[in-house]
């Protein structure tokens, strides 16, 4: 369904509406195998400018009106935000768990949603009466599934709204722990898919994991694991640092030729890349040397450091949450620190780099210090990462309050960055994750390629 399709459907026809501005970040949900299978949609609607107080005064309006006015207002903006190409891209093809106000239920332009792509949530605030429970009825006859949101104890909300949910998002850290048990075995017996809320800690998942759930959300995946990492990489670690810290300098093709020889499945990747930018030139690349001269060592440089964070199993980059997290925070810290001032090249390569060793220690193991050591990182680098000092340090504070997505947080990472502020730095990290989002990207275009072993 296209964007002009959902905007005649939001509005009366003959009446161009006024638009509200919305800003969205995102967070990954994962499934039992820790691959990617959705995303939630955190949206932002930044207050207007305050209105007049003479003006105000002297045309005074019944408040309840005017609240429901903006309401209707904000669900037909975000209605037309959901459908951009740039909010679709940042998805990678998956879909979008979405916080459905009342407003939005009942907008006839809901309809125009293609529903495979979007979830509902249903807030612990929605007023559950006939009319909404026969609204989500229509709804679901047209395929809309619906999530329960944020569930910690059993409640009038949650027994009128369960026969219609397929799923139901439970906090696993706010619940209380003696109804978890009880709670996931009664819903997985109805048939309910679960979700849980919250899973900030390797700890947080296995709980949940043994519970049952079938998806999390949080960042666990990002977080070191005691005893060392568990997650596999596809190539061997000590190859990737080698290849690394010889691109730190000024390899000769040779030199870069002798290392990737030792590493198949580096030179398998190296092939794939060149090949993808020679194609489109009419040519093919069949020798390693021609390999390395056809994609050059600043390219080379990012694929290897990006491939760190690659699953060893056979998956689809797009699915991969640590690579597609760091791919996107690198991204956005070197967007964002172009819209400073006197930033040059050098700076948004260092910007780059601070994103993407910013996760090591979740799947080196030892200690993050000795790993960046390793990596022979320069000072304002590994300050930015171990202390989060200076501009670098900075950015990447903003990159982390993006990823929780608490607006009052990002403006207040934006504070000391002057000229980007909270709404641009929104929209970066929208690009920065359609960018980080392969599956629709050429491999020329973006230095990566799936992994297919």
């Amino acid at each position: 369904m296209t964007t002009s399709a959902v905007e005649q459907q939001s509005q009366p026809e003959g009446a161009e509406e006024a638009q509200c501005a919305v800003h969205l970040t995102r967070q990954p949900l994962l499934n039992r195998d820790g691959m990617l299978c959705g995303f939630e949609l955190k949206v932002f609607f930044p207050e207007a400018a305050p209105q007049d107080d003479a003006a105000a005064a002297a045309a005074p309006r019944d408040a309840a009106a005017d609240a429901q006015a903006l309401e209707q207002l904000r669900a037909r903006s975000l209605l037309r935000t959901l459908v951009r190409p740039d909010v679709r891209a940042a998805l990678t093809g998956h879909p979008a768990y979405v916080d459905a106000s009342r407003a939005l239920l009942f907008d006839e332009a809901i309809k125009a949603l293609p529903p495979e792509r979007f979830i509902f949530e249903l807030p612990a605030g929605i007023q559950t009466d006939e009319e909404l429970i026969a609204r989500i009825v229509m709804l679901h006859g047209r395929r809309f599934r619906f999530v329960i949101d944020e569930v910690t104890q059993v409640d009038d909300r949650f027994a009128r709204l369960l026969p219609y949910a397929e799923m139901v998002k439970i906090d696993v850290r706010r619940a209380p722990a003696a109804l978890l048990p009880k709670l996931s075995s009664v819903l997985k017996s109805a048939g309910k898919i679960l979700i849980a809320l919250g899973t900030e800690s390797h700890a947080d998942f296995e709980t949940a994991f043994e519970l049952g759930f079938d998806r999390f959300q949080g960042y666990f995946f990002a977080r070191p694991h005691g005893g060392g990492s568990t997650r596999r990489v596809s190539a061997p670690r000590h190859a990737l640092l080698n290849l690394l810290q010889l691109l730190a300098g000024e390899p000769t093709v040779a030199q870069l030729e002798a290392e990737l020889k030792l590493n198949p499945v580096l030179v398998m990747h190296l092939m794939r890349l060149a090949n993808a930018g020679a194609l489109a030139l009419g040519l093919r690349v069949t020798t390693l040397r021609d390999a390395i001269n056809a994609t050059g060592t600043d390219r080379i440089a990012r694929w290897t450091q990006l491939l760190l964070y690659a699953d060893g199993r056979k998956v689809a980059l797009e699915d991969d949450p640590l690579l597609q997290l760091a791919a996107t925070r690198a991204r956005f810290m070197e967007l964002a620190i172009e819209r400073l001032p006197e930033a040059f090249r050098d700076e948004t390569d260092a910007a780059f780099l601070t994103g993407v060793f910013s996760f090591v220690d979740a799947v080196f193991g030892g200690t993050l210090e000795n790993t960046l050591n390793v990596l022979m990182l320069s000072k304002p680098i590994r300050a930015a990462i171990e202390h989060h000092e200076g501009t670098l340090g900075a950015l990447l504070t903003l990159s982390e309050t993006l990823e929780r997505g608490v607006w009052d947080e990002i403006e207040q990472a934006c504070a000391g960055l002057a000229p980007l502020d909270a709404c641009a730095a929104t929209e970066l990290a929208l690009n920065a994750a359609a960018w980080a989002g392969i599956a629709d990207r050429s491999a020329e275009a973006e230095g990566l390629q799936r992994i297919e072993d």
